[in-house]
């Protein structure tokens, strides 16, 4: 069975101040066929934009039932998922370990009801790496990514991954040229 493969980035200029630029991206492929999506907005977070990205694009599907597998540099996405931090913070009433609001509780809620029923794996990628560089350092950014999401992908995997998250932080920063001022 084919699997849709989603790449998802969130980037936000001026992060943490009052006036602020944020955009997401997010590059869908599945099989031959490949969709981009972006868009942004003003006075937002960085993670708020990384949410928001993959949102958008499990938003964008049509069925349910579906095996994928989705890529984000973003370790606050990929862990909450991962360790299942989201079983707690429900248990405890949106609250965290150290009894604090959860940031961001409507995205995480709306992000649940769109996995409900997918067939998802999630992998942990490094952002903003140079793949033309090679040498030495992307052997090393490989096996960083092997260690963060197991032995089952080989180098020319790990250069498509890079190449797609790239790709996603590209349209992450189309999505907030607007709102930048």
């Amino acid at each position: 069975m084919r699997k849709l493969r989603i790449f998802t980035d969130g980037a936000c200029s001026n992060n943490q101040q009052r006036a602020n630029a944020g955009g997401w991206g997010a590059v869908l492929v599945f099989g031959g066929a490949r969709k981009e999506l972006y868009g942004g907005e003003a006075n937002t977070t960085n993670n708020r934009m990384e949410m928001t990205a993959l949102i958008e694009a499990l938003s964008a599907l049509k069925k349910k039932g579906l095996q994928m597998d989705i890529y984000s540099d973003s370790s606050y996405l990929i862990d909450c998922f991962r360790k299942k931090w989201y079983v707690g913070w429900k248990r405890n009433g949106w609250k965290t370990s150290a009894r604090e609001p959860v940031k961001n509780q409507e995205l995480w809620e709306q992000l649940l009801s769109l996995i409900e029923g997918q067939d998802i794996r999630f992998f942990l990628v490094k952002g903003h790496v140079d793949v033309k560089k090679g040498g030495a350092a992307l052997q090393k950014r490989y096996e960083k990514f092997l260690k963060n999401n197991g032995p089952d992908f080989s180098y020319d995997d790990f250069l498509y991954v890079t190449e797609m998250n790239n790709r996603a932080d590209e349209l992450a920063n189309i999505g907030m040229a607007p709102y930048k001022k």
